[in-house]
């Protein structure tokens, strides 16, 4: 039987051939447009080069009744999102402050809130604010009312990333949709790092405080958002609020015991904070261990 011999040619044009289908089965599947009927809450993610938004199947349940003790927040940011869905005019929102106090938590109850209304929410990472035109153009058209949401926002003295996110709140010549509304949340004021020697480049002119370029620009960012909420720490009596009315939504009968406040305390103690997400965290290991 005479053998057969491949050509250099072929052999090349087999393993391309073989590289080219390994390559396929790796890459992801191609993204299919968004069912704002269905869905309430998107992911943006990158694909390759170029990016698409994802369903979130299951976004979190929070309602606006279990935020305890940041009712001016609330109310605030409450007005700001129905004056959103009336067409009326609003502003983009920096919600900043200490951890675990309900930054993230407040978007979530407010989408959870007015989703039948049309509100759907838009999660977009630090890293892929340079997506921001290629995410809002196709908004445009859209009659749902969109909240564009960047969570845990800060940059560093380097990072040029927050120059997307200028233009997109004030500053380009294309103007945003106003289907859109921006909220972040930051434990930054003004997103980027402060500096002692910034604020000694500061200087008196004619009896007014001139801030140095460096501060300028970190107030600039900031500042563009139209509407700023504070969130602090919270005192002894609001965080033992808070655990009681976990304790009471986790099906606890006995409430906030002297046990119970003796135990809150102690776990605030360890974890150094008394927030929110410690009374959360507190309620559900009181609960899960006493239910066994």
């Amino acid at each position: 039987m005479p053998s057969v011999t491949l050509s250099l040619e072929q052999v090349l044009a087999e393993r391309l051939v073989s590289a080219l289908e390994r390559l396929e089965q790796g890459l992801p599947a191609s993204a299919s447009a968004p069912d704002w009927n269905s869905d309430r809450a998107f992911r943006w993610r990158r694909l390759g080069s170029h990016g698409c938004l994802r369903p979130v199947r299951h976004p979190h349940r929070l309602r606006l009744a279990d935020l305890q003790r940041i009712d001016r927040q609330k109310t605030a940011l409450d007005l700001n999102v129905r004056q959103f869905l009336a067409g009326k005019p609003c502003n983009n929102v920096l919600l900043w402050g200490a951890r675990g106090t309900g930054k993230s938590s407040l978007i979530k109850a407010l989408l959870n809130e007015y989703a039948e209304r049309g509100l759907r929410l838009i999660e977009v990472d630090k890293q892929d604010l340079i997506d921001l035109p290629n995410i809002v153009d196709p908004l445009f058209e859209r009659p749902e009312r969109f909240l564009l949401y960047c969570d845990d926002l800060s940059f560093e003295a380097d990072d040029p990333s927050y120059k997307a996110l200028k233009a997109m709140l004030d500053g380009s010549i294309s103007a945003a949709p106003d289907n859109v509304l921006l909220c972040a949340t930051s434990n930054r004021r003004h997103l980027l790092p402060e500096y002692r020697r910034e604020n000694e480049d500061a200087r008196i002119v004619d009896g007014e405080l001139h801030h140095s370029e460096a501060v300028e620009e970190k107030i600039s960012l900031s500042e563009r958002f139209g509407l700023w909420l504070s969130f602090h720490p919270f005192s002894q009596d609001d965080y033992l609020a808070i655990v009681g009315h976990w304790l009471e939504q986790l099906g606890w009968s006995a409430g906030l015991d002297e046990t119970a406040r003796r135990q809150a305390l102690q776990w605030a103690l360890q974890r150094g904070s008394r927030s929110g997400r410690v009374a959360w965290q507190f309620a559900r290991d009181w609960v899960g261990r006493h239910g066994l």
